[in-house]
C-alpha cells in the first residue's frame, strides 16, 4: 500500500504500469468503498512552462468529452482532475490481461480470436468516432481481454490531451502515439481521423495473427519510414490458414491513403461479421479470456461469477431552462454554469431556452443571435463539433449578408466551422475552406499578422494529412519564413513550425 492519498478520495495501492509521462496505479476509492484504478500524468514531462498549463486546461476539456461516451467495450472514467503538480484521472478496475499478454500466452494467435477482438473493436471505435473522438493510440497493451471474453479499450483521449491539437508534436519534436502502430499520416504529423484509428487496428489484427507487428525496427523513425513506403507482408504468407477476405481487409486497413482504407469501424465490422462464430455453433466448455465466447455465447453470464441482478438506469434527457425562469434566468445560469466549468449543462440549457427565444423575439432578434452564438461557442468549447459546425455556417451566412462575405465577423465564423470539419476528420473539407480564407484574413494582417499564420500552419498540416508532402514542405518553408520576419526564429511558433519541417525532413527521405 502506497499510502498518498490522490484528491483526498483515492488511496494508492500498487502500480500497474509506468512510461516517461506518468503511472498507472490500483487504488482504493474511500467514499465509495471499491477498487479503482488511478492514472497520473506529469505535464511537465510533456510540456514545460505555459505548455503545461495548456496541458492542464486540454486535459479537463477532453475528459470531459470522453465521458460522454458510453459504450461496455470503453473504460468508465469515474473522476478527472489535478492533485499536485499531476493530474490524474480515475477508472473503473478492469479485471483480465491487456491484449499484448494475452498474446503472448497464445502463440499462435487462433485466427477466429482475432476476428472476435476486432469485431469487438470496431463496435467501440464506431461509438468513439460518433462523438467525434479519434483515440490515436490503439495498440495491444491499452486493449484488456475480461475473463468473459469482452474486450476494453483504455486511455481514450489521453493522446489528444498530450497533443495540442490534430497536428502538434511533443516538445521532443516526434508524433504523439506509439510507432508500431502509427498511421502514415499520423507520422507525417498531419490532421488524424477515424481512419488513423483503423490503420492502427489493422496493424494489431496483422500483429495479433502473424504474432509480428508488420512494420519494425530499431529505431522510431526507422518504424516511421518503413510505415510511409513499405508494403506489409499478406497474412496468408505467414499463416496458409487465414481467410483470403480476412488477408484482403488487413491490407486494405494498411492502406497508406486513408481514402483507399475502409470507409469507417462499421464498413470493417461488416466485413469481419461473415468470419465470426455463430451462436451455439460450439457446445464444449469454453475457456477464461475467449473472445469468441461474446460471439458463441451472446449475453451468456460468465461461468465463475453469479449473474449481478440488473439495475434500470435513468434515460439521460436535455436540460431545460430552469423550471419557472425566464430567458435572461436561464442566461444567468448559464453563465455562473460556464463559470464553474459545467460546459455540457450550460449546452443543454441554452439548446433548451433558444426555441422559446425566437418564438417569443423571432428568430433574427439580437436576443437571440446572441444566444446562439454562445450555443456554438460552448459546444465548440464542449468538443460538440457536429452539432457546432451547423449553428456557425448559420452564424457565417447571416453575417455575410447583412455587411458582406468579407466582414471580420462572418470570416471568424467561417474559420470556426472550418475547424470543426478539420477535429471532425474531414481533412479535404478543412483544407478547401481554410484555402478559401486564407485572402480574406490576408487583408487583416497589419491589425493581425497571427490569423493568416495560423491558418497556414493548419494548411500546411493537413496537406501532410493527405499525402501531399511536396506541397505541404512548399507551404511550411514560406509560412517559416514569414514567421521569422514577424516573430523572430525562436518565438514558439517558428520553432514548432522548424521542428515540423525537421520532422518532414527526416521522415520524408
Amino acid at each position: 500500500m502506497n499510502g498518498r492519498i490522490v484528491a483526498g478520495r483515492y488511496e494508492l495501492a500498487t502500480v500497474l504500469g509506468q512510461g516517461g509521462m506518468g503511472q498507472v496505479w490500483t487504488a482504493y476509492d474511500r467514499r465509495l468503498d471499491r477498487r479503482v484504478a488511478v492514472k497520473l500524468l506529469r505535464p511537465d514531462k510533456v510540456a514545460g512552462g505555459a505548455d503545461a498549463e495548456e496541458l492542464r486546461r486540454r486535459f479537463v476539456r477532453e475528459c470531459r468529452v470522453t465521458a460522454q461516451v458510453d459504450h461496455p467495450g470503453l473504460v468508465t472514467v469515474h473522476d478527472a482532475g489535478s492533485d499536485a503538480d499531476e493530474l490524474y484521472f480515475v477508472m473503473q478496475y478492469v479485471e483480465g490481461a491487456d491484449l499484448a499478454d494475452h498474446l503472448a500466452e497464445h502463440d499462435p494467435y487462433p485466427w477466429p480470436w482475432a476476428v472476435a477482438v476486432a469485431a469487438q473493436l470496431c463496435a467501440v471505435l464506431a461509438a468513439v468516432h460518433a462523438v467525434p473522438i479519434v483515440h490515436r493510440d490503439l495498440k495491444p497493451r491499452n486493449v484488456m481481454v475480461r475473463p468473459d471474453g469482452t474486450v476494453v479499450v483504455l486511455d481514450l483521449g489521453v493522446a489528444s490531451v498530450l497533443d495540442t491539437d490534430t497536428t502538434r508534436l511533443t516538445h521532443t519534436g516526434t508524433p504523439i502515439g506509439t510507432p508500431a502502430y502509427m498511421a502514415p499520416e499520423q507520422a507525417m504529423s498531419g490532421a488524424v481521423g477515424p481512419r488513423t484509428d483503423l490503420y492502427a487496428l489493422g496493424v494489431l489484427l496483422h500483429e495479433l495473427v502473424s504474432g509480428t507487428v508488420p512494420f519494425a525496427g530499431s529505431t522510431a523513425l526507422g518504424v516511421l519510414h518503413r510505415h510511409l513506403y513499405e508494403q506489409p507482408v499478406p497474412l496468408r504468407q505467414v499463416r496458409p490458414e487465414v481467410p483470403e477476405p480476412l488477408e484482403a481487409l488487413v491490407l486494405q486497413l494498411l492502406a497508406k491513403d486513408p481514402q483507399h482504407r475502409p470507409s469507417d469501424a462499421q464498413e470493417t465490422y461488416r466485413r469481419l461479421a461473415p468470419l465470426l462464430p455463430v451462436p451455439g455453433s460450439v457446445h464444449r466448455p469454453l475457456g477464461p479470456m475467449d473472445p469468441t465466447r461474446p460471439f458463441l455465447r451472446p449475453l451468456a453470464p460468465w461461468p465463475d461469477r453469479p449473474a449481478a441482478p440488473s439495475q434500470p438506469t435513468p434515460a439521460p434527457g436535455m436540460t431545460a431552462a430552469p423550471a419557472g425562469h425566464g430567458i435572461a434566468e436561464a442566461v444567468d445560469e448559464v453563465k455562473r454554469l460556464l463559470d464553474a466549468g459545467r460546459i455540457t449543462q450550460a449546452v443543454d440549457i441554452l439548446g433548451g431556452v433558444l426555441p422559446a427565444a425566437a418564438e417569443k423575439h423571432g428568430e433574427q432578434s439580437p436576443v437571440v443571435r446572441m444566444l446562439r452564438k454562445q450555443y456554438a461557442a460552448t459546444l465548440m468549447e464542449d468538443g460538440q463539433y457536429r452539432r457546432a459546425l451547423p449553428e456557425l455556417r448559420r452564424l457565417a451566412d447571416e453575417l455575410a449578408a447583412e455587411s458582406g462575405p468579407l466582414g471580420r465577423q462572418s470570416l471568424q465564423y467561417r474559420y470556426e466551422a472550418a475547424q470543426c470539419l478539420e477535429q471532425l476528420g474531414e481533412a479535404p473539407a478543412a483544407l478547401a475552406e481554410y484555402r478559401a480564407l486564407l485572402p480574406s484574413f490576408e487583408q487583416y494582417r497589419a491589425t493581425d499578422p497571427d490569423l493568416p499564420l495560423e491558418v497556414r500552419r493548419r494548411i500546411g498540416h493537413l496537406l501532410l494529412s493527405v499525402g501531399d508532402r511536396m506541397a505541404a514542405h512548399d507551404v511550411l518553408s514560406r509560412l517559416l519564413y514569414d514567421s521569422d520576419r514577424v516573430h523572430g526564429p525562436h518565438h514558439p511558433f517558428s520553432l514548432e513550425v522548424r521542428r515540423t519541417l525537421t520532422w518532414l525532413g527526416q521522415v520524408g527521405r
